[in-house]
């Protein structure tokens, strides 16, 4: 059910974008600088596109940066977490090790009972 509600949803959304590409078909400039920097520069790079590339473009590019400053946002947890994570691993390896040397069961039963599982 939630597959074909997602398949439903894509297919909306496709429908949507393709409408928005066809109203939009109509050539723009796209310049790299403005008219009097250009001048100044001595570069003025322009291409002609589509309207509706320059808004897909546009909305890819968005996601992209978002995408790439969440993920160095995030670094500094990312790397707590990964030291944690060898900090509990090396305490639990020190506590099997102490349990071990420690434990003296008096009774054989109690000893099968207290054993650390196998990892």
């Amino acid at each position: 059910m939630i597959r074909y509600l997602r398949l439903v949803l894509l297919a909306v959304l496709a429908l949507g974008l393709l409408t928005v590409a066809m109203a939009n078909r109509a050539t723009v400039t796209v310049k790299a600088l403005p008219d009097d920097i250009a001048a100044l520069v001595g570069y003025g790079g322009s291409i002609d596109l589509p309207l509706f590339v320059v808004i897909f473009g546009g909305i890819i590019a968005g996601l992209l940066i978002g995408f790439v400053w969440e993920w160095l946002r995030e670094h500094r947890h990312r790397a707590v977490a990964s030291t944690k994570t060898r900090e509990v691993t090396r305490l639990e390896r020190e506590l099997a090790t102490m349990r071990d040397a420690t434990s003296l069961p008096q009774d054989d039963v109690l000893a099968l009972l207290d054993k650390p599982k196998a990892r």
